[in-house]
């Protein structure tokens, strides 16, 4: 039996990264759901290369946090749990991201300001196309360019090492918004409070700004 999502070709001159580019796609989408099983032969026969990139594609999504190896077993797709975002992801977002929006607060130029409002003008764009993956994609740029012009590198390095279980939980929740346009005003909201220049208002507006996007996504699965 054909499988029902046939992978593509990778499209990158690194047949391992574009291997991995593929598949984080694929299960980001939910279109390798958790549970699904994962073959280094299938996904070589699908993808028409050699065994070795696959290999060192799912090794580089078992750091990730996307997929998981047992032996004897093979490797199979990671799901986010809701338990997993609420007693971790949320928290270490929320601890990281207060730090890093404080330091990158005072570091931030006009022209920084005029990027950070051109991520929004893409999520505004995603949301009226109604496509939640660029509104999550956008929603992930967003934040990482305020980690990096933190100049804070620990803080850059971790979040780069979340950043692909969090744009997994961004892609699966951005279907849960009722008006989409509310990502959006989020984040305008947290440049305003980048420009206050007031730690404590922004360490509040960081910190309500997560658990909003949560909450949100809490009621609409119920």
């Amino acid at each position: 039996m054909s499988d029902p999502f046939p992978l593509p070709p990778p499209a990158l001159a690194s047949r391992r990264a574009g291997v991995a580019d593929v598949l984080r796609e694929a299960i980001t989408t939910g279109h390798l759901p958790p549970g699904k099983r994962l073959t280094e032969t299938s996904l070589a026969e699908q993808m028409g290369t050699s065994r070795a990139p696959v290999r060192e594609a799912l090794r580089q999504l078992e750091q990730e946090g996307l997929v998981v190896s047992y032996p004897y077993r093979g490797t199979e797709v990671l799901g986010v749990s809701q338990e997993e975002i609420d007693n971790v992801l949320v928290p270490v977002r929320v601890a990281l991201e207060r730090f890093a929006f404080r330091k990158a607060m005072p570091r931030l130029s006009e022209a920084d300001y005029t990027h950070l409002n051109s991520l929004i003008a893409g999520m505004r764009t995603a949301a009226a196309a109604a496509d939640a993956g660029l509104l999550a994609d956008a929603d992930i740029r967003f934040h990482e360019a305020v980690v990096t012009l933190s100049g804070q590198q620990h803080c850059l390095q971790i979040w780069r090492s979340i950043q692909p279980r969090v744009r997994a939980y961004f892609r699966r929740d951005a279907r849960c918004y009722t008006d989409p346009t509310e990502v959006a005003t989020q984040h305008v909201a947290l440049v305003d409070a980048l420009r206050g220049g007031d730690e404590q208002a922004l360490d509040r507006a960081v910190t309500a700004h997560i658990h909003t996007h949560f909450s949100t996504a809490q009621e609409a699965g119920r």
